[in-house]
């Protein structure tokens, strides 16, 4: 049996009813179905009897017509798991399903049927429903993640005629109380590449092979996930020719001798004009067994002697054995066993539908019907070697299934068991063409032949003149007989009737040759068959039309580095369950406990339970204050290539939360279980002292967060509780000794709500995973120019570790009454009163007492004016000017009396001195007569001074009555709105401009993003459109003010301003227990900006102070990225496509970058498209890091983002090596000291591939040099990026670092062999093969090879004579799957050098 019948035996499907075809879309949808788990299984069975095995069936189903239809999808098989006897059984399916239909109507639904299988009395099992669920797929509310209860019975009971009343469905249909079952229905656009491989309304699973489907890259298994074609090329069929046997004269007669008999049975003996043949149509199209890939074609087929005789013969008097197809047909295949070509002979019969017999023949209205014959398939790639220049493949006949789902003539003629009928034609491809089908015309045509595929027969009928089939340019035309014949036939009305029922016998309308699908052949006949004369006449004109010329198109330019993908909301869970000997191990090892107030130990939750989050009820709970607990509690490591088991030896973390400043935890020592050996066993995680030594205190690290009404802002407490429910946290984890990046982790922080609870905990294991950079030197693709083009860069993740970390959060009790200000505000905040009454200073004594009393910004106490004003006491010549400038260092009120007494009493002594000396009565009357003449011109200059600021003081004084403050509390990227009410003091009108000192704060002009903020903040004031006007010489607004009028002006704070700056990287170390206090280390300072609202004569109307108190930001997701120093940065990060029926679909992103030196945008995609946003940064020195936030917003006016990302750019010395796979290479690097001299420490990122000299803590001397020796040994070919960091061991900051890219060459290969291993089993298998030594003397080798963990050696060092022979002992690992694999061994000297090279093809059997 060949691949396309095995393939097209098992993906038989049931097509959908007509009535519901008919409805169906011009383009189809894929959707990804996934099912998750099943709850509340009630499993009442005996022991002995109790199903072991659950599987799903799902199944289309249209509720309006209570028809099945498609292919039923069956899962694997899966366990019932449950925690205890008195809780009900959960099974974990977690299976995938893909599909795309047409058919997107709220009457069709998903037949869910849980199936059991019980043991059996044999080794056979038997399968029994144990309920049903019916699933909308596309209702309203369908799409995203859901639960489906399941009924009793069996989902047969829906095609029962009683059920056809929904209400009598609710009535019978019984639910099982407590079961359903978790899904997830997406939308899923990377199908659409690939729906021409997949034929619609099947549903597959991630891990079935499709044909022309590439396999996945991944471990995950699921090549439809991202899925990806295989190449396709054109191939050509020249000299077809249909022979049938014993004649075609022979072969008609017999047919239309049957046709025509069997009408005048039916007639009951009524004369009746005869059938004769119309025409002789193949169908050629490519099919890869589940449907069609190309086509079918249509062309007309005409005898042989048809060429050189007359054209005005009728069919049956041709007398040929052989039709031929005059031109030939242009295909698209792609190279797979299971592509095939399939062939069916066709012919179309005329009929007349009434006459006398009388009227000429030309004149009687006639109607044709097509029926099948003979079809035949081909497989190209079944036999490689296959003879190409003449193929003849075999016709065959009978009610046998084939893909065109028509019953084909069965012939019975004494020859037909003999000799059958063939059709021979000469097969060309071009193979070559397939490695550039990514060109910009490739894809134009697959996107033509997508929609060709997708066409029915009643569309190739409805379009008409309008389409052609695009391959068949060189098919043959009609003959002038046959379109002088076709246009006389009547275009018949669907409504009239159908032709059959009326004109022709019964037994024809049901008859098995005219099947009810066909039908649509005869409602316009004419246009039908006439189209393909057209297309070919019309392709004749354009063959011999004249070139012109015509403008380049820009094709869109896809980058050789993949983007990165942000994980951000869509971040899947990765918990996983962990065995119960190291949770036992986990909790044995005494890790501090997490209580509430009343010692309680936190209410355990199960990470895998879904949470019910309900915002009423976290603002009602009485414990307002909650205190975030993270416990970081063991680390896991996964074996890497390049590096120790025992890598990493010490970790910290790095991450932010909320808007806590970032956190670098101090470092933790891995420390191993003694009991238990395994490499990947989790090792407990300890504090260390200074000098690296473990700690006394209890294992782990906690950190503690407390949230209280103190820390929120007004109406923060909301925002906090939206954080933890929606927000995932990003652990960046990092090797303490190296200063390297291991990974990141992440976790989502919605099981800390408490929901009412006193506390609660969770416990996650969480995957720790970096990304990798692998370009494959072997993957460079040759243009047509002869130029070797840049292979792309393979971007894959790997598990690096496994962290076991603890969530907690403990609810407390507020110590005092919170004041009304952490209430949330109402929505008249938004609207800025000015004060209506006078706020004078009122008189009275200016006493500390009477300040309290009076308003603050209206009293003031007097002051000396060189306490106020440096700039004036710089100027005064007295000495006082050195006490006041002391005064104005120290400041503050006591501690300037005090001053002036001491003062005081130093000049008593000094008098009384002065009295008891009478030689320096002299001295001290000219000192005193000094003093007193530059006193009286510093009086002199107060006096000036006083005169110069009294009017600005005086006005300054006067402002305070029309200035109005109002503070906010501004965040990163976040759009501050309020309007300030600005009223006309006076009779007359006023043209008022608005100014602002800070362009920061604007006044919103634009009616739209006005009232777009007023729904956003819910301020329900008046709204006027048009209501400012921009002077023509700025930008300055205007308003215009009627007498005693009010108006309200919008104004809008937003600042994308950050503090970016270059850091360097370190590990710092902390208390292990502590509290992170409100800081404000992520933003900038405090300050306050004036907007003055002029009048005519430019005097202020009214001033609005706005006071901003910077918050810190949230972060979202962080992201490291490296690069060579002082150069440009380029990449993309992208984000996944909005979910439909969402506000995200139909808005545009937009994006801000903190820092205005990047370059930051995004280019507009189609809804459904991911969109990609691209970054330029430019260079600094290393090993500096820069920091920068970007910012993305989903809403038009940029009010508040969706997204925010804090981005860190870690700046290397770069290092170009090329080297050989095997052979030890040495490079120099320079070291340059810093200010101070250092003891430092080299360390690389894959140690077993690079080596160091020295690689032991050395003294780097002030601003010296040093010289570095790099030894590289790469065992893969191709391009990789590597990393070395010199460290300061005493302070563990970074010295230097590299970014080495290593282009690896493969070696000559000088010796090949092959080797069978046997599958499972858990044995390998041992193997010699021999070495000579070429030299004469004896000599030293070492082995070793790229895959260390399938092939191990006996010996890795031999010494070996000159001249002699070695036996190399090989060790091949087992293997539990089937394959191949290509070893190379590496035979090196003792420096490793490379002498010789095997390559051992490995066959797991």
């Amino acid at each position: 049996m060949s691949e396309w019948k095995r393939i097209f035996d098992q993906n038989r499907a049931i097509p959908p009813p007509n009535q519901t075809a008919r409805l169906a879309q011009a383009q189809s949808q894929a959707f990804r179905l996934v099912l998750k788990r099943l709850d509340g299984l009630q499993l009442t069975q005996a022991e002995d009897v109790r199903p072991d095995r659950f599987e799903l069936h799902v199944s289309l189903f249209d509720n309006n017509l209570h028809r099945f239809f498609g292919r039923t999808w069956k899962s694997k098989p899966h366990q019932a798991t449950k925690r205890n006897q008195e809780q009900p059984s959960k099974v974990h399916f977690n299976e995938v399903v893909y599909f795309h239909t047409p058919l997107c109507l709220a009457s069709v639904v998903a037949v869910v049927e849980l199936v059991s299988f019980f043991p059996g009395t044999d080794t056979s099992q038997n399968a029994v429903g144990q309920g049903f669920g019916i699933l909308q797929l596309f209702s309203g509310q369908a799409q995203g993640e859901g639960r489906l209860s399941l009924f009793h019975g069996t989902p047969r009971v829906l095609l029962h005629p009683t059920l056809r009343n929904p209400l009598q469905m609710n009535t019978v249909l019984s639910a099982i109380e407590g079961t359903q079952l978790l899904y997830s229905l997406q939308p899923h656009p990377s199908l659409n590449s690939i729906m021409h491989l997949l034929p619609p309304n099947i549903m597959v699973s991630g891990h079935e092979l499709i044909p022309g489907v590439l396999p996945p890259t991944d471990s995950s298994g699921d090549a439809l996930q991202r899925p990806r074609s295989l190449p396709s090329f054109s191939c050509v069929l020249e000299r077809v020719c249909v022979s049938l046997v014993p004649s075609i004269q022979a072969f008609e007669t017999d047919l239309l001798e049957k046709l025509n008999n069997e009408r005048n049975n039916t007639r009951m003996g009524a004369a009746m004009r005869s059938m004769v043949v119309q025409e002789r149509r193949l169908h050629v199209g490519v099919h890869n067994g589940l449907g069609w890939v190309d086509g079918p074609q249509v062309m007309v087929l005409e005898p042989m002697a048809a060429a050189s005789s007359d054209l005005k013969k009728s069919s049956t008097e041709k007398q040929s054995s052989v039709m031929m197809l005059r031109g030939k047909v242009e295909l698209r295949m792609i190279k797979h066993p299971a592509f095939s070509l399939l062939f069916q002979l066709e012919y179309v019969f005329s009929v007349p539908l009434a006459g006398d017999g009388k009227m000429p023949s030309a004149a009687v209205q006639r109607v044709v019907f097509m029926q099948c014959v003979r079809w035949g398939v081909w497989s190209p790639f079944s036999d490689p070697e296959g003879p190409y220049e003449s193929v003849c493949v075999n016709l065959q006949g009978g009610a046998l299934p084939n893909p065109y789902g028509v019953l084909v003539y069965t012939a019975h003629t004494q020859q037909a068991d003999t000799e059958k009928s063939v059709i021979k034609f000469k097969f060309t491809n071009n193979t070559e063409s397939a490695t550039s089908a990514a060109t910009s015309k490739s894809v134009s045509q697959e996107k033509l032949h997508s929609k060709k595929w997708n066409m029915t027969s009643q569309d190739e009928s409805r379009l008409g003149l309008e389409a052609s089939p695009p391959h068949a340019a060189c098919g043959p035309a009609l003959t002038l007989s046959q379109l002088a014949v076709d246009s006389h036939y009547p275009t018949q009305n669907r409504t009239a009737g159908s032709p059959w029922q009326q004109q022709l016998p019964a037994p024809l309308a049901l008859s098995p040759l005219a099947p009810a699908h066909q039908l649509s052949h005869v409602v316009n006949p004419a246009v039908g068959i006439a189209h393909l004369e057209v297309s070919a006449m019309e392709r004749e004109r354009m063959r011999d039309a004249p070139e012109e010329e015509c403008d380049l198109h820009e094709l869109t330019f896809t980058p050789v580095h993949a983007p990165v993908i942000t994980l951000g909301t869509h971040t899947t869970s990765s918990s996983r369950t962990s065995s119960r000997g190291f949770l036992a191990h986990l909790f044995s090892s005494r890790f501090p406990e997490i209580r509430d107030d009343l010692n309680q130990v936190a209410e355990l939750l199960d990470p895998d339970e879904p949470v019910n989050f309900d915002p009423h009820r976290e603002e009602a709970d009485q414990l307002q204050v909650n205190t975030l607990v993270l416990q970081f509690l063991a680390y896991s490591r996964v074996h890497q290539a390049g590096v120790n088991a025992e890598w990493p030896s010490m970790i910290h973390f790095t991450f932010q939360l909320y808007r806590f400043p970032p956190v670098t935890t101090q470092r933790l020592k891995l420390l191993a279980s003694e009991a238990d050996s395994r490499p990947n066993y989790p090792c407990i995680l300890f504090v260390t002292n200074r000098d690296g030594s473990v700690g006394p205190g209890q294992p782990g690290l906690q950190l503690q967060y407390r949230v209280d009404p103190a820390f929120l802002k007004p109406g923060e407490r909301v925002w906090f509780f939206r954080y933890l429910a929606l927000h995932t946290l990003h652990i960046d984890v990092w090797d303490s000794d190296s200063l390297l990046l291991i990974g990141s982790a992440a976790v989502q922080l919605k099981h800390l709500l408490r929901q009412g609870r006193a506390a609660v905990q969770v416990i996650h294991e969480l995957e720790v995973i970096s990304t990798e950079y692998l370009q494959d030197a072997s993957l460079g693709r040759e243009h047509a120019g002869g130029q070797r083009a840049m292979s792309a860069m393979s971007v894959y993740t790997i598990v690096k570790g496994r962290l076991h970390i603890r969530l907690g959060n403990v609810g407390g009790v507020v110590q005092k009454t919170p004041n009304s200000s952490v209430l949330l505000p109402p929505s008249r905040s938004h609207v800025i009163q000015p004060s209506q009454t006078p706020t004078g200073f009122q008189g009275g004594s200016l006493s500390s007492n009477t300040i309290l009393h009076l308003n603050a910004r209206n009293a003031r106490r007097a002051q000396r004016l060189p306490d106020i004003d440096g700039e004036l006491a710089s100027l005064l010549q007295s000495r006082l000017r050195e006490v006041d400038g002391g005064r104005l260092q120290c400041g503050g009120e006591t501690e300037e009396v005090r001053q002036r007494k001491i003062d005081r009493m130093a000049a008593v002594r000094q008098h009384e001195e002065n009295t008891t000396s009478n030689t320096h009565q002299k001295a001290s009357y000219m000192r005193r007569k000094e003093d007193r003449t530059q006193h009286s011109q510093d009086l002199r200059l107060i006096e000036a001074y006083r005169e110069r600021c009294k009017v600005d003081g005086i006005i300054n004084m006067l402002s305070q009555a029309i200035i109005t403050t109002h503070t906010i509390y501004a965040m990163l990227g976040t759009a501050e709105f309020f309007e300030f009410v600005l009223k006309n003091p006076f009779n007359i009108p006023q043209t008022v401009t608005i100014e602002c000192e800070d362009t920061e704060l604007s006044v919103i002009v634009n009616a739209e993003e006005w009232r777009y903020f007023k729904d956003l903040t819910k301020t329900y004031t008046p709204l006027e459109v048009e209501m400012f006007h921009m002077k023509e010489d700025s930008s300055t607004p205007q308003v215009y003010l009627r007498p005693k009028e009010s108006v309200h002006i919008p104004l809008k704070y937003q600042s994308f301003v950050s503090g970016h700056a270059l850091l360097s990287q370190d590990s710092k170390t902390s208390n292990s227990l502590y509290y992170a206090h409100h800081q404000q280390s992520n933003t900038v300072m405090a300050k306050s900006i004036k907007v003055f609202f002029r009048a005519a004569d430019s005097q202020p109307l009214a001033i609005c102070q706005v006071r901003v108190e910077p918050t810190p930001h949230i972060v979202d997701q962080t992201f490291r990225f490296y690069q060579p120093e002082l150069t440009f940065f380029k990449k993309a990060i992208r984000l996944p496509p909005a979910e439909p029926n969402t506000p995200d679909t139909c808005s545009r992103l937009q994006v801000r970058c903190s820092d205005p030196n990047v370059i930051c945008n995004i280019i507009a995609t189609d809804p459904g498209e991911p969109q990609d946003i691209y970054l330029k940064v430019p260079g600094a020195p290393s090993p500096q890091i820069k920091t920068f936030v970007i910012t993305v917003f989903n809403d038009p006016w940029l009010a508040s983002p969706v997204q925010t990302w804090q981005v860190y750019m870690h700046y290397l010395q770069k290092m170009d090596i090329s080297c050989v796979c095997g052979t030890l290479s040495w490079n120099s690097l320079v070291l340059r000291g810093t200010q101070s001299i250092r003891k430092v420490k080299c360390y690389t990122s894959h140690p077993l591939e690079l080596q160091v000299d020295p690689d032991e803590v050395f003294a780097l001397p002030a601003l010296g040099v040093q010289d570095i020796r790099l030894g590289v040994k790469a065992l893969h070919s191709g391009s990789c990026f590597r990393y070395l960091n010199v460290v300061d061991v005493d302070t563990k900051q970074l010295v230097a670092s590299w970014l080495l890219c290593l282009t690896c060459r493969q070696p000559v290969i000088s010796r090949a062999f092959e080797i069978q291993v046997p599958v499972g089993g858990g044995r390998g298998s041992n193997k010699k093969i021999g070495f000579t030594n070429p030299y004469l003397s004896n000599r030293g080798f070492r082995l070793s090879s790229d895959h260390p963990d399938l092939l191990q050696f006996k010996e890795e060092t031999f010494q070996i004579e000159g001249g002699a022979i070695y036996n190399i002992g090989l060790r091949f690992a087992p293997s539990q799957s089937a394959g191949t694999e290509e070893i190379l061994v590496f035979i090196n000297d003792l420096e490793d050098k490379n002498e010789e090279t095997y390559c051992i093809k490995v066959v797991y059997r």
